[in-house]
């Protein structure tokens, strides 16, 4: 599943590549770890991205291309660096590393750096790691971040067979692709000396570096797909509209200066800055995404609210009858329910009552409107009420109805109403009743009073099963 940090990363260059006519984004998929390769994985993806509005179909995009693709490449480059004397080979084993060293954390001690070994079986490629003096990383987030060569170990770029591992396959597959800027995230930093220690090995320039903050959950631990919701597939699951997920993510760690929050990409991505990322760490709020998400859903045209429903409306997980659907009433009723729903998701158990051949019970509700002394004798009244064909059937009369239903019991419109909409509708909130109930039919309204009316006179209390 693609992970939101990803998702921030990927708009982050996005926006910078937008910002020039030849700027491109390139998706590269580093495949040569076959145990966490998939086709499926990588189509998810380019999926996921798409939904984002990153794209084929936009010229500033390019991609997927393999990592695998470039393998003949790799073992050149590894190769190339042998015979200048920037890498050599090793035969020691992790057991032997260890054992010559009183801290095993230390690493490599560089025992095999004068050997002149020849490649052959068991034998690992080494960079050599120059002697003294730091590798400065110049970053555009976090600024000049300087590494001790002292600490970094003298790495494997290639195995025994001669495979490439990821440190070098990134850097040529950067350098065969023109990589001018790598946005990362900032758990890559601890990798970019080894990287850039590469780049000038081969007498080539690096590409500029920035790290972006690591974005953490409300305890301030950075998000983890094993206890947060971090797979960008399940906000879209649920109804979170691209255009909000997109503005939210890109204010994880940068704003564009005027205190504006809910901002379309149109006007995001020009005002674009990578130095003006903050290197703090970036809060994930769903609490807040989801508001964002409500302010999208209310600016959209009832008519485009309408079609962003429909995956929501059909298919085989309704809990209605696709059979009793009908887009006429979704359409009438949809107006009343788009400024009542946070995601996309919840259009199902606000219209649900119309389409159901019964509402949903909620048992809590039922407990809560028909209390004794006020929900049997509001609903009898209602009935009444409501078979006077001299009733107009529309939510202002319903409305008026009721109330002075409700006032001949001395019951305020509040209380009046409570027992009916949970009779109609199932529960105590959700659209406006009276414009519900013109929707839902003189006939339907009747029946289920009379239908919960029944359950009230079984015997059992006001609050029964």
């Amino acid at each position: 599943m693609f992970h939101v940090g990803g998702a921030r990363s990927a708009l982050f260059n996005w926006a910078l590549a937008q910002q020039r006519p030849e700027g491109r984004m390139v998706l590269r998929v580093e495949d040569t770890d076959a145990a966490r390769n998939r086709p499926e994985w990588t189509e998810g993806i380019v999926r996921a991205l798409a939904w984002l509005g990153i794209g084929e179909d936009d010229p500033h995009f390019e991609g997927p291309y393999f990592q695998s693709d470039y393998a003949d490449k790799h073992r050149e480059t590894a190769q190339e660096l042998h015979k200048s004397g920037r890498a050599y080979y090793c035969d020691c084993t992790r057991e032997q590393v260890q054992e010559r060293r009183d801290n095993p954390n230390l690493g490599y001690d560089g025992f095999c750096r004068d050997r002149n070994l020849a490649p052959g079986p068991g034998r690992a490629l080494r960079f050599r790691v120059p002697e003294g003096g730091p590798t400065v990383v110049d970053d555009r987030i976090r600024g000049r971040v300087e590494f001790e060569h002292s600490a970094i170990e003298d790495f494997v770029i290639a195995r025994a067979d001669g495979s490439p591992l990821f440190v070098l396959a990134n850097v040529v597959d950067d350098v065969e692709m023109r990589i001018t800027h790598v946005i990362r995230g900032e758990e890559h930093l601890s990798n970019t000396p080894k990287q850039q220690l590469l780049w000038e090995a081969l007498d080539l320039a690096p590409p500029v570096w920035a790290h972006l903050p690591v974005i953490v959950n409300e305890q301030r631990k950075k998000l983890s797909k094993r206890r947060d919701k971090v797979a960008l597939e399940s906000y879209q699951e649920e109804g979170y509209l691209p255009e909000a997920m997109v503005n939210y993510l890109m204010l994880l760690g940068w704003a564009p200066g005027d205190d504006r929050e809910i901002m379309p990409w149109s006007q995001m991505q020009p005002l674009f800055r990578v130095e003006d990322v903050n290197s703090s760490s970036a809060f994930f709020d769903e609490k807040k995404l989801r508001a964002f998400n409500g302010e999208y859903i209310r600016a959209l045209t009832v008519e485009e609210f309408v079609e962003r429903c429909r995956p929501w409306l059909a298919g085989d997980s309704v809990p209605w009858d696709p059979a009793d659907y009908d887009p006429e009433v979704f359409a009438a009723v949809a107006p009343l329910a788009q400024s009542r729903v946070a995601v996309l998701s919840e259009i199902v158990p606000n219209v649900d009552f119309l389409f159901l051949k019964e509402p949903v019970e909620d048992e809590k509700s039922w407990s809560k409107a028909m209390k004794p002394g006020v929900g049997r004798e509001m609903l009898q009244a209602a009935l009444a009420r409501f078979a006077d064909p001299g009733l107009p059937w529309n939510a202002e009369a319903l409305k008026a109805a009721t109330e002075e239903v409700g006032a001949s019991l001395g019951l305020k419109l509040g209380k009046a109403q409570a027992p009916v909409r949970v009779a109609v509708t199932g529960r105590t909130v959700g659209l406006p009743l009276f414009e519900s109930l013109e929707l839902l039919g003189r006939e339907r309204v009747q029946a289920r009073l009379a239908a919960a009316l029944e359950k009230l006179g079984t015997g059992e209390d006001a609050a029964g099963a």
